[in-house]
């Protein structure tokens, strides 16, 4: 983990937040590489559930949550963490940290006894400060989906199955941040909900597992790194039914990289008798009024509550982890070594690197200027200049910042064209003339 962070740190993927005044626990930001690294592993989630699918549809939601949201899903009530405090050192910690009932930190037996503790964000709402004027930042993405299932139903006219994605913030107050990125307090969820009719559900579940194992691999995660753990009846949340988590091993230990739960018809089922409730209330609801309830007509004609399925996945966790698989020290064979992150090219923060062999042959730099604006028409991400005038070194940077192409220009290439393209894993210098550089990069970026 430290030398992650260290190159994290060094090469501008992540820095901690607010740094100059000691940073803020449980916070971090991110570099200009770990932006690029971040929106790429989200774009690659967004392809495979909304490109690559005829049946699901996206969603941007607010993540300011209306309380009632909240208090109608079970989270109020059952979204705490039991609190554990240390008498003698002063130290805090959720009580599944706590081993052989001592204090992790100083060792000491004097703990307080556990107490439930809010993990949700409350925030005032509105120029006046009162007990009524709050609203919380939403500590899933999930809620505001299913506040919109009917939206999307009638905009949309999807029909059971379908899924609605999306990526966005979500806030948890840890108790206990730690480990890097991986346990934070403002982080990013890529969430799918996927709505089966009862019956379909068991089915849809495994294969979902499948499908998100298959993904995890795409990025770089091999399935063989991954362990699923089918998540014991007394540990599931208090909407599934059954939860298989992706547990995988990160640099401090094993442990979920992404869940995918069965959520039965526990959330439309608790806002729809909420809305039930409102239009009893108003006298507008009869017995065979519907256009309120989050439900479904069935080829029958009878309304029914969907299923869901859940895939859910922290993007930070991902972030770590395929940077964890991609991280590399490899021996030269003149006895140093180099580090290369192996990330896979459609992940690469820069694409492409355009190094002049002179940085100072005012020729050879305006050719390679050139060279990039005609790269860049393919559209394939950052395609940066690197005008060091040293090569070996222009190549280390960009092996440790994971570029999968370093193209050198140089005396041969204003003669006839031709240019040198450098792979980051094998180390292979290939001349290419410039009809083929174009469709070159193009294979190797969408490999």
């Amino acid at each position: 983990m430290d030398e992650l962070v260290a190159l994290c740190k060094r090469r501008g993927f992540i820095f901690q937040s607010a740094d100059i005044y000691g940073g803020l626990q449980g916070a971090y930001d991110f570099g200009p590489l770990g932006v690029e690294l971040k929106n790429n592993i989200k774009q690659s989630w967004w392809d495979s559930m909304i490109y690559e699918s005829d049946n699901i549809e996206g969603l941007d939601s607010s993540i300011l949550t209306n309380p009632l949201v909240l208090r109608y899903s079970g989270h109020e009530d059952t979204f705490s963490d039991p609190l554990v405090d240390c008498k003698e050192c002063k130290s805090r910690f959720r009580e599944d940290q706590i081993i052989d009932k001592k204090c992790s930190n100083c060792g000491s037996d004097n703990l307080t006894e556990a107490r439930p503790f809010n993990l949700m964000f409350k925030t005032g709402v509105g120029p006046i400060e009162d007990q009524d004027s709050y609203a919380y930042l939403r500590p899933e993405t999930a809620q505001q989906i299913f506040t919109n299932f009917k939206n999307i139903i009638d905009s949309t006219s999807k029909s059971i199955p379908f899924g609605i994605a999306q990526i966005g913030k979500a806030f948890r107050n840890e108790i206990t941040p730690r480990n890097f990125i991986f346990r934070v307090r403002e982080f990013e969820q890529m969430e799918l909900e996927y709505f089966v009719y009862p019956g379909d559900d068991d089915e849809a579940h495994d294969s979902w597992v499948q499908k998100r194992l298959s993904w995890w691999c795409e990025q770089g995660v091999p399935i063989e790194n991954i362990e699923l753990y089918d998540v014991p009846k007394e540990e599931l949340a208090h909407y599934s039914k059954k939860t298989i988590d992706l547990m995988y091993k990160f640099p401090h230990g094993i442990e979920e990289l992404e869940g995918i739960a069965n959520r039965t018809d526990f959330d439309l089922g608790s806002h729809s008798k909420k809305q039930d409730e409102l239009n009893i209330k108003a006298n507008v609801l009869n017995n065979k009024d519907s256009n309120s309830k989050l439900a479904v007509q069935d080829e029958t004609g009878k309304w029914v509550v969907p299923y869901v399925i859940e895939p859910s996945a922290g993007v930070e966790r991902g972030f770590l982890a395929i940077l964890n698989e991609a991280f590399t020290v490899e021996d030269l064979n003149d006895g140093k070594q180099r580090t290369v992150l192996k990330l896979k090219p459609h992940l690469s923060p820069v694409k492409v690197a355009v190094i002049p062999l002179k940085k100072n042959d005012d020729q050879m730099v305006n050719h390679t200027r050139s060279l990039i604006q005609e790269i860049k028409k393919l559209k394939i991400g950052r395609v940066i200049f690197e005008n060091t005038g040293n090569i070996g070194k222009s190549y280390r940077k960009h092996d440790e910042i994971g570029t999968p192409i370093c193209i050198t220009v140089d005396f041969e290439t204003l003669e006839n064209g031709t240019v040198t393209i450098r792979d980051r894993d094998s180390m292979n210098q290939t001349r290419v003339d410039s009809e083929g550089l174009k469709e070159y990069i193009n294979n190797k970026i969408k490999s």
